[in-house]
């Protein structure tokens, strides 16, 4: 089937989080199964055009209180595929997207016109694929900059006095991150150009303001969010951010697919990044990690003592309060009274990262890098016994991923789709995957890290276990990507609509367009006429073994058999049309409670 990713990021080109790593990484997956996907996103400022090939013809996209707005697009292909590549589009408006930041800059974190730049974006979408002549099955929308597309493809695209090009295209709509709505003032709202009657009915009002991520949870056909449990949080008022009605309204039509995670780059087998790689079957590797990693944060060279590694954004989502906040947190505590080393890499909120610079300097088993390193960051995952995630919400995560793939194992708060990814260690068997607590204070973080770290000295059989079950786990993208394709396979279902063929409709798309314009009138006089060789009813009169059968009938339902006599060419030409497949239920996971938390310490 025809895909198109609706997008504000995707790697290589715009990434301020783990949305870009999602877009591209799934994209490539589904075209891996034989599906046409394409992704579309904004030419930033830091995209450079001369890398890129432009459609030839300036794009204008009709926009409220008669504005058109005209802009040029870019393409190219994602690198590194050969076959059935991703194509990739870009939208390139200079005054909306011509400037450094994709959501804001260091001066105005969020843009004022954010609003206006991304409903002219979700707009724009549906004028590229008339420029390109290529009209998609699936609009695949990500978070609230692409939520309005599900809303012009209803209300405008849909509608009974559209054009008709995308009566047959269903939405979907990915939730990475409740917590961001794209929530402006209401007298935006005229730019859309949708009329105030879809204000109401399309979901955009939010107590006098425009809700953007809102109204595409009323209008797209099929939700989803990064993870099971994280679905099930959202519904609830503790992790709703106000929207929790409504998703729960939407519940028949809502789901959690867990993000994979990109196992050519993050594998400890063939990564470049560390000093030595290393498998399940050979660790000498991650031992030599873990000396570089001490040597790197001017750590003490020691073998024996459990490194505790974090990568992190420093904001209250990841649970910094409780672990770094003056005179509470529980970071002093743990290097002071435990035997460990702790080791973090991240940016983020001032006072965070001047409190980190003070352990650093205070503490002699605490280091510490303010910024982000690639290179760092898998030297962290490779080099740490423990990772820590003490999030306050987690929609997914990536790292208690990595980590378990690494032989990390991670130290977390179970929410989220950390419930979904790490297994609660049992003293009692030796089963799991990590630790994990419930409630995210300085007292829970302190014991549960006292937990793991009495389990690395006094049971290192059981450490030796979950490392090589986690080493075995399973995150690619393969098994998502599956998943994604019964979900759009099931939106096709519900609206009603036979579900396309998975292949590559690429170059016969437009060749089958063009004819239609250029076909001479002698073949369109030659097409009328089977049209109208049915007036003959000697077709009817041959079928006589049929109505042989129908004497013994009922007199009503011989007049029945006549009306069904025209159908029968209808009918002829079904065989044409395979019979819609009937998609896969994916299976609902069942919610696992996370272990009680235990308080053990060295």
């Amino acid at each position: 089937m025809k895909i198109l990713m609706v997008s504000s990021e995707a790697v290589p080109w715009a990434k301020t989080g783990g949305l870009a790593d999602m877009v591209s990484a799934l994209s490539i997956s589904l075209a891996n199964l034989g599906h046409d996907v394409r992704i579309v996103i904004p030419r930033y400022y830091n995209i450079d055009r001369s890398k890129l090939t432009l459609i030839p013809g300036a794009m204008g996209t009709p926009m409220g209180g008669g504005i058109q707005e005209w802009s040029a697009v870019y393409t190219t292909e994602m690198p590194g595929m050969s076959k059935n590549p991703v194509k990739v589009y870009f939208i390139d408006h200079e005054i909306f997207f011509g400037r450094d930041g994709v959501y804001g800059n260091a001066v105005e974190t969020d843009f004022i016109d954010n609003s206006r730049r991304f409903m002219f974006f979700s707009r724009a979408v549906f004028q590229l694929c008339r420029k390109i002549k290529w009209y998609p099955d699936v609009l695949h929308s990500h978070d609230w900059p692409a939520a309005v597309a599900p809303v012009y493809l209803k209300f405008a695209e849909r509608a009974a006095s559209a054009s008709g090009e995308f009566k047959k295209t269903v939405s979907v709509l990915t939730i990475h991150n409740l917590g961001y709505q794209g929530i402006y003032h209401k007298d935006n709202f005229d730019y859309a150009g949708l009329g105030w009657d879809v204000f109401y009915n399309g979901g955009f009002e939010d107590w006098s303001m425009l809700n953007m991520l809102k109204a595409g949870l009323y209008s797209a056909d099929k939700l989803n969010t990064v993870s099971p449990n994280y679905a099930r949080e959202t519904m609830t008022q503790a992790h709703g951010f106000r929207l929790d009605g409504v998703l729960r309204y939407r519940n028949a039509d809502y789901c959690g697919i867990l993000n994979g995670i990109d196992t050519d780059v993050w594998n400890p087998s063939k990564d470049k990044y560390i000093p030595q790689t290393y498998s399940v079957k050979d660790m000498a590797g991650k031992a030599i990690a873990k000396k570089v990693l001490q040597k790197e944060f001017g750590l003490h060279d020691d073998p024996n003592v459990p490194v505790i590694g974090m990568v992190t954004r420093l904001t209250d989502q990841k649970g910094v309060g409780e672990l770094f906040g003056p005179t509470y947190g529980s970071a002093w505590s743990i290097c002071r009274d435990m035997d460990l080393q702790m080791i973090l890499l991240g940016s983020g909120e001032y006072w965070c990262e001047n409190e980190i610079t003070g352990l650093a300097s205070r503490l002699s088993n605490f280091g510490a890098k303010i910024g982000y390193s690639e290179k760092i960051s898998h030297l962290i995952e490779a080099g740490s016994d423990f990772f820590l995630m003490p999030s306050l919400y987690e929609p997914c995560g990536l790292n208690q991923m990595y980590s378990l793939v690494y032989g990390t194992l991670p130290i977390v708060r179970g929410t989220g789709g950390l419930v979904d990814t790490v297994k609660n260690y049992d003293e009692k068997t030796g089963a799991g995957t990590g630790f994990m607590f419930e409630q995210l204070n300085p007292s829970s973080i302190y014991n549960t890290v006292g937990w793991a770290v009495w389990a690395y000295y006094n049971r290192p059989k059981d450490i030796a276990q979950m490392q090589e079950r986690g080493m075995t786990s399973d995150f690619s993208w393969e098994s998502s990507a599956l998943k994604y394709v019964e979900l759009y396979e099931a939106t096709f279902k519900t609206q009603g609509m036979k579900i396309p063929a998975g292949g590559k409709p690429d170059a016969p798309e437009i060749v089958t367009e063009k004819p239609k314009k250029e076909a001479p009138k002698e073949e369109i006089l030659n097409k009328e006429l089977p049209k109208k060789e049915p007036l003959k009813k000697e077709a009817p009169k041959k079928e006589t073994p049929k109505k042989e059968a129908a004497k013994k009938k009922e007199p009503i339902k011989e007049a029945q058999k006549v009306k069904s006599d025209k159908p029968k060419k209808t009918a002829a030409a079904q065989p044409k049309k395979s019979a819609p497949a009937k998609p896969k239920k994916a299976a609902a996971p069942k919610p696992k409670k996370p272990a009680a938390k235990k308080t053990k310490k060295k």
